[in-house]
């Protein structure tokens, strides 16, 4: 995506306005079901680390005319301050005097939730004054996080763009477009799109355009009535689309002339009318009785999906396979998110959108096995579509240095960072960074990153706040919650404030058992909770002393890393940890070490972009000293270090950083 993330904007100090969907369902002015506030959380966050203040706004419902108190989002604000766990302020309008005095008071990381932008008739009209009116709320950012409104050319997505310094992508938005974007452009294959819901009227141009790309498109729910019609089947009652059926002759012809798979059910589950106590059978297709109905895809069917399915590595569901609200009609439904969850621990990447869909995900208990559920609806048809989004277009494009042509280079910002590993307690912690913090003062050419143990993370983030100083963890757990004892969550580290985490380090794959795969999970999860992994590769002495470095290193990267999307792949740093230079009294040359960076960016280069290759920053982590920092500096290949013993004294620590930074 060549769009402005978060990631690209400095926020402290600044008034930012956040455009979110908090377009959440209420009851007596209760929030029932919080999943939309939930899914912007990791882009709070981060806005809230990266020292900005806050100012959000969103749709609620189709208010008429005005203000209605039903569509007040001051409940939403509770429900928010409850799950972020801080206060969230709330003013009265989304422009005017109330909001503008409120924003003007914020604080660095404190929130102000504005009321329902459609309260003005001027939001969906996109009109001009009003569109500056919200811009004035901020100091020229903006930050758009609701996909689910990137389809509509309103005021808030789309207008404000035209009066800030910058808008950017959050964190969702940017992992919306990354696995869609992908699926469109750049499927790993075979690639097989599910469609299904009642009518084909509201996907055309989404099964055309992925009949173009698929490798197989499998067609299921009421829809698929109108298919059996245009080709002659008895369809007993069944939902169809009389005024469809010139459409579907035509896709079911392309189909057939271009040798597109296009898999329709061959046998359904039946009932004589739309209930859920109506009696079912099952018959095939061609068997369907003038009085019956279908209501759901068939066991034959379902095994038939299922199989293609299996094989898919890249895998978009929009659209449930029948009735599954009624226990009777469920089964094809549930069957399916089934099938396509196993796809997905098999290792393919999956997509699921559309209300019902997500629900059927859910309901089958599956959900955490999805790579990745789209909250866009309308959005995400128009993208799978291929139509091009107006509040997606107005974000601003990353400057022409952060893309780098084919072959070409940008200038990467240096790095080291410090792995203090089991060493130091809290009180040592803080004596620490007395010293050090005063060495470093002002250094601002390279980035400065200690990882302390985990009971210090707190010492640490204490003793570096207000200095250039950014704290990492040690490692990270790939779940959010749950029953792991003694692991640590993405999310638990950023509310500690760490910034960065090391992943794979060479002592945790050697005593620990680390593996590619568990790198690459940790990694995905981490990124999405808003930290920038160290992800660390490197071979053992007897892999060098075999002449296998180039394919140890390769295969680490290629099942680690190299399993990320693009865009999470360039919110990475990679450390080179030659295992036989750890605590062995042995050290790579800085010809050695360069070596090997080079050959990683040229993993890097082949697995995604020359782009992506040359924006990578690569640090080496070696048994660096002060006595070896130069020589490894002067190498172009080599960004930084990730220092172990070194670290631990504020003296040698300092020297390390200031020639790193060329002071």
């Amino acid at each position: 995506m060549n769009k402005l993330t978060i990631h690209d904007l400095e926020l402290r100090g600044k008034r930012v306005f956040i455009r979110v969907d908090f377009n959440v369902p209420l009851k007596d002015g209760v929030v029932t079901d919080d999943t939309r506030i939930r899914e912007t959380l990791d882009t709070l966050h981060l806005a809230i680390k990266k020292g900005g203040r806050l100012i959000l706004a969103s749709h609620l419902g189709r208010p008429k005319g005005g203000p209605d108190s039903k569509f007040s989002l001051f409940p939403v604000a509770k429900k928010l301050e409850a799950l972020i766990g801080k206060p969230v302020r709330f003013a009265s309008d989304c422009v005017g005097p109330i909001p503008e005095s409120k924003s003007k008071t914020l604080g660095d990381g404190e929130i102000l939730l504005l009321e329902n932008v459609r309260f003005h008739p001027e939001e969906e009209k996109n009109d001009e004054a009003f569109s500056k009116q919200l811009a004035s709320l901020s100091d020229g950012l903006f930050i758009c996080d609701a996909f689910g409104s990137a389809h509509r050319a309103h005021a808030s997505v789309v207008g404000i763009t035209r009066f800030v310094k910058a808008a950017a992508a959050g964190l969702l938005m940017e992992k919306e477009l990354t696995y869609l974007g992908k699926a469109l452009t750049n499927p790993t294959r075979p690639f097989v799109a599910i469609l299904g819901g009642a009518k084909v009227s509201d996907k055309i141009e989404v099964v055309e355009n992925l009949m173009k790309i698929a490798d197989a498109t499998l067609v299921g729910g009421g829809m698929a009535y109108t298919f059996f019609k245009a080709q002659g089947l008895p369809i007993g009652k069944s939902l169809v689309e009389d005024d469809k059926l010139d459409l579907a002759r035509k896709l079911l012809a392309d189909a057939e002339q271009n040798n597109r798979k296009l898999l329709l059910p061959v046998d359904h589950i039946i009932a004589p009318e739309f209930k859920a106590t109506a009696p079912a059978t099952t018959v095939e297709i061609s068997a369907t009785p003038a009085d019956q109905m279908g209501l759901d895809i068939g066991p034959q069917t379902t095994g038939a999906f299922a199989a293609e399915i299996s094989r898919a590595k890249t895998i978009v569901w929009n659209g449930p396979m029948g009735v599954f609200e009624m226990p009777a009609f469920a089964n094809g439904t549930l069957e399916i998110a089934r099938a396509v969850a196993a796809a997905t621990s098999a290792g393919a990447t999956s997509i699921v959108g559309g209300g019902d869909s997500v629900a059927a995900i859910h309901l089958s208990g599956v959900a955490g096995r999805i790579s990745h559920i789209s909250t866009g609806g309308g959005a995400s048809l128009e993208f799978l579509a291929g139509a091009k989004l107006p509040g997606v277009e107005a974000l601003t494009d990353k400057p022409a240095e952060n893309v780098a042509s084919v072959g070409g280079r940008v200038k990467r910002r240096r790095v080291i960072a410090g792995n203090w590993k089991m060493f130091k307690t809290q009180t040592e912690t803080q004596v620490f960074f007395s010293a050090f913090s005063l060495l470093v003062e002002g250094i601002q050419q390279c980035d400065i990153v200690i990882a302390p143990p985990f009971t210090a993370i707190h010492s640490a983030v204490e003793a570096a706040r207000g200095s250039q100083i950014a704290i990492a963890a040690q490692d990270v757990f790939w779940e959010k919650e749950g029953a792991f004892t003694g692991e640590i969550s993405p999310q638990m580290l950023v509310e500690a404030g760490c910034r960065y985490v090391i992943i794979g380090h060479s002592e945790r794959r050697q005593f620990f058992g680390e593996t590619d795969e568990t790198v690459a999970k940790k990694t995905k999860t981490a990124l999405a909770a808003g930290l920038t992994p160290i992800v660390c590769v490197g071979e053992m002495l007897h892999h060098r002393e075999a002449g296998t470095t180039e394919q140890v290193c390769r295969t680490q990267f290629l099942d680690g890393p190299g399993s990320l999307t693009p865009s999470e792949f360039s919110r990475i740093l990679i450390a080179y940890e030659p295992v036989w230079a750890i605590g062995t009294g042995k050290t790579a040359t800085p010809e050695i070490a360069a070596e090997v960076h080079q050959l990683i960016r040229k993993c890097a280069a082949e697995k995604f972009t020359a782009a992506h290759a040359s924006a990578l920053r690569i640090l080496y982590g070696g048994s660096v000293k002060p006595d070896n920092i130069q020589g490894l500096m002067a190498q172009e290949e080599i960004d930084g270090a990730l220092v172990g013993g070194a670290s631990l004294e504020a003296k040698s620590f300092a020297t390390i950083v200031r020639d790193c930074a060329g002071r």
